[in-house]
């Protein structure tokens, strides 16, 4: 089975417009249209891995915690179409890097409850999230 190149979709920060410049990548256009709400980590860097046309609409469920200096850590698959998504999806979401969440002035850990969708760029979707201390 020949990979394609798909964005996986990791909707932490809430409602995107999906207008897309041809020459941004999809990671730069996720990172430039997400929201920046005040209390959610906000994504820096992002990592699109490859995955087959098979899992297209595909919906994998996260929850883990941004701690104080940005990275993904307690990562656990709450739900998935199987395990080699999941696998490749949790892969990914470890080397993302977070702005945390400030409290107060300091940087302070944030659970986050992150439903992954999988679709083909440039069109973006947008589920739910949530995030809470």
């Amino acid at each position: 089975m020949k990979a394609v190149s798909k964005l996986v979709v990791l909707l932490i920060v809430g409602v995107f417009t999906a207008t897309f410049a041809s020459a941004k990548s999809a990671e730069d256009a996720y990172l430039e249209s997400c929201r920046k709400d005040p209390g959610v980590p906000v994504p820096v860097a992002v990592v699109t891995p490859s995955v087959g046309p098979e899992y297209s609409g595909a919906i994998v469920q996260l929850e883990f915690v941004v701690d104080e200096t940005g990275k993904p850590v307690d990562l656990a698959v709450k739900s998935a179409p199987d395990d080699t998504l999941a696998a490749t999806v949790l892969d990914a979401v470890k080397k993302w890097r977070f702005k945390p969440v400030l409290r107060d002035g300091v940087a302070v850990e944030t659970k986050v409850s992150l439903p992954v969708k999988i679709v083909e760029t440039p069109e973006v979707e947008t589920l739910p999230y949530f995030a809470a201390r």
